[in-house]
């Protein structure tokens, strides 16, 4: 016997919740079910819109010289990728026509914003301006953003307020001296340095992050002392190491951390610091593990039990089974080794792309493994890529391609199941990397396919 709803979401990251919740407050039944756990704990906790529009041709003029139709442009001849950008939306319209914010709509990004804003409350800020704003992360880039943590406010690249960064000296992949230096080369407004502290060193080297999180969290002893006052006590010598532009040495304004201050009591603790420094005190988005990752896939899950979206992670699709009229019926999925059919009026696809595994590939090409949807690309192989390491590669925006609706479209671009609908990074026409647009890009999907289909599964 099938286990039946009216909605299945297939994936758990950022667009099947979406999906989820936006099928779920139409009035439909929702069942959501992922085979791994969501990327969200990977990824660094923001909400991108769109920084940048990568250059898809060539000025005009270019340069003076001979036309350049029939030859490859030379590096120096492509403009450079246009950003950041301060307003997103301004710039949808010279986006490629196949990519999906103008395939959906640019009143669907702002309707997927708004959603992420209901659902995660007060713990983000941004929802004030349809402006981007600037966020240093310990990559070393300072980040165009559309949502950013409550956390991370205090470290905005607007703020001209100096600003002290610490590493750990355990911690030997964030380097917080190099770091500063590379935000006082990009031209921010406010003076930088960074230092390296000593704390909890004895740690395990394996989960030196988490730990020292729940330590902060809990405020325990550590050689005799609270970790929240150790930590101050290990920065407070640090406090006047910034020098101005006209070489005066100040006391600092605020404080960065890599965001790892505290998980259930993070606010407690960033405030404890920072009465105890004088100084506002901020975390700065690192890479895995991302604990602003999994604070926000905590939110995002209790938004799901709150909306009565039932959910179930471990478990691949590994069939799918279609009626007469062409429309899928069930599809089944593999629990623990048994194949169970899970029937459902409507199903939205939700898996990720080539990185998250949603898309499969080898030499023989990318394939779409759940549904067997249709995914275009060139049949040469060396068409799927530039030489360029960071030029504009096609491969980057393979998926399967979908109408206004959602639907995706076979090889004819016709419809391929009428109660299919697709949303996030399995969704090909946009390089989310390039453009800072992943979290933007599954907001506005996911919640098109979500509306869609719970409208298909009532007809």
């Amino acid at each position: 016997m099938a286990i039946d709803s009216d909605v299945l979401v297939a994936g758990g990251g950022l667009a099947g919740i979406t999906a989820a919740v936006a099928a779920a407050r139409e009035g439909a039944d929702v069942r959501l079910v992922s085979y791994k756990a969501s990327t969200l704990r990977q990824a660094s906790g923001l909400i991108d819109a769109l920084g940048y529009v990568p250059a898809t041709e060539p000025a005009t003029p270019l340069r003076e010289g001979p036309p350049t139709a029939g030859r490859e442009l030379d590096r120096d001849e492509w403009p450079d990728p246009e950003g950041p950008l301060v307003d997103p939306f301004s710039a949808i319209d010279r986006l490629p026509e196949d990519h999906p914010y103008r395939v959906v709509g640019a009143d669907a990004l702002r309707g997927g914003l708004a959603l992420f804003d209901d659902l995660v409350g007060d713990a983000y800020l941004g929802s004030h301006t349809e402006d981007n704003a600037l966020v240093p992360t310990f990559g070393g880039s300072v980040k165009p953003t559309a949502r950013y943590p409550r956390s991370a406010a205090a470290g905005l690249a607007s703020d001209d307020g100096s600003m002290l960064v610490v590493g750990f000296r355990s911690l030997t992949e964030y380097d917080a001296r190099a770091f500063a230096d590379r935000l006082a080369a990009s031209g921010v407004p406010f003076a930088a340095a960074g230092v390296e502290v000593e704390f909890a060193e004895a740690f395990r080297a394996d989960a030196k992050i988490t730990r020292t999180a729940k330590a902060l969290d809990d405020d325990e002893v550590m050689d005799g002392t609270p970790a929240r006052e150790a930590l101050a006590k290990a920065v407070a010598p640090s406090l006047h190491d910034i020098v101005d532009a006209d070489g005066s040495v100040d006391r600092v304004d605020r404080v960065g951390f890599p965001a790892f201050l505290g998980d259930e009591r993070a606010a407690a603790v960033r405030e404890e610091l920072s009465d105890r420094l004088g100084a506002d005190v901020f975390e700065i988005p690192m890479g895995p593990p991302s604990l602003p990752g999994l604070r926000l896939e905590d939110r995002l899950y209790d938004a799901l039990d709150r909306e009565g979206v039932r959910f179930e992670t471990g478990n691949p699709i590994v069939g799918v089974e279609t009626d007469s009229s062409g429309r899928v019926d069930h599809v089944t999925v593999d629990r623990k080794g048994r194949e169970t059919p899970y029937g459902a009026d409507a199903f939205v696809l939700a898996t990720g792309g080539l990185v998250g595994k949603g898309l499969d590939s080898d030499r023989e090409g990318v394939r779409e493994p759940a549904f067997d949807l249709h995914v275009p690309q060139p049949s040469d192989r060396y068409e799927w890529f530039v030489d360029d390491a960071f030029g504009d590669q096609p491969y980057a925006r393979f998926g399967v391609r979908p109408n206004e609706r959602t639907q995706p479209l076979d090889a004819d671009g016709e419809v391929q199941y009428g109660n299919v609908f697709a949303a996030g990074s399995v969704v090909g026409g946009a390089d989310v990397a390039r453009e800072k647009s992943a979290s933007g890009v599954s907001l506005a999907t996911g919640l098109v396919a979500g509306r869609e289909a719970a409208t298909e599964a009532r007809q």
